[in-house]
């Protein structure tokens, strides 16, 4: 089953997923915008300070690309956000501890400068927070998505055997709509032809019930009301 049956999008942590994801992404593409206006050197070792940050053209690049995929990763969902915002603070910290390694170096290539640094290791552990909130803390509350997630339980107000009967319906329909796919592509087998004919007489038998079933139930209403017509005239003629 998947997480985001447990974790909808009205939940408060899916909220805050998508709050964190979609703040820090909108800050990296503006830092990025705001790079690209001011003509860096693509692979200039010696930046340009944007925001009090060290940058160059393809740092500027970079922003832009994290801060687009952290704002999808907001509109697609918590699930999705949480788990992005996660790797790509694990990313920043890396950066941070390979960029303090290459400082002063041909090999800076980011044009990072001890301020760059610092602000990576924080934003990394910033965006580690935000994304595992609520997911590996210690003494999680049993109603907590992931903690139910984990323990195969359903989802809260989910019944079980409403789980349970949609998913066999899930499986007896899985043949019946395989040998409808490949009847339609044209490569269906004898059995899965006499499937969807069998299948289409039950529906038409159905649906005749069910016309049937209207029509006589249109007929008793019809001679109800007649009824009730002659009886009213029945009872004026009396009191003459």
């Amino acid at each position: 089953m998947r997480i985001d049956r447990y974790l909808t999008p009205h939940h408060w942590l899916s909220k805050i997923y998508r709050a964190g994801a979609a703040a820090f992404g909108g800050a990296l593409i503006a830092f990025g915008i705001l790079g690209f206006t001011n003509n860096l050197g693509f692979l200039s070792t010696s930046g340009t300070t944007i925001l009090g940050l060290s940058t160059n053209g393809l740092l500027s690049l970079i922003s832009v690309i994290v801060g687009a995929v952290l704002i999808l990763a907001a509109a697609l969902g918590g699930p999705l956000a949480s788990t992005t915002t996660a790797a790509i603070g694990a990313l920043f910290l890396l950066s941070g501890l390979a960029n303090l390694a290459v400082l002063e170096t041909g090999w800076n290539l980011l044009a990072f400068e001890m301020q760059n640094v610092v602000f990576s290791l924080v934003a990394g552990l910033l965006l580690l927070f935000v994304g595992l909130y609520g997911r590996i803390s210690g003494g999680l509350p049993e109603d907590n998505p992931f903690v139910r997630y984990r323990h195969n339980e359903p989802p809260e107000g989910e019944v079980p055997e409403q789980r349970t009967i949609e998913q066999q319906r899930s499986a007896e329909l899985e043949p019946l709509a395989e040998a409808e796919v490949a009847l339609g592509e044209g490569h269906a087998s004898p059995e899965q032809e006499r499937m969807v004919r069998a299948e289409a007489a039950r529906l038409a038998r159905a649906e005749r019930q069910r016309a049937h079933e209207h029509y006589a139930h249109l007929q008793q209403a019809l001679q109800d009301r007649a009824r009730e017509s002659g009886g009213g005239s029945d009872r004026t003629g009396n009191e003459r």
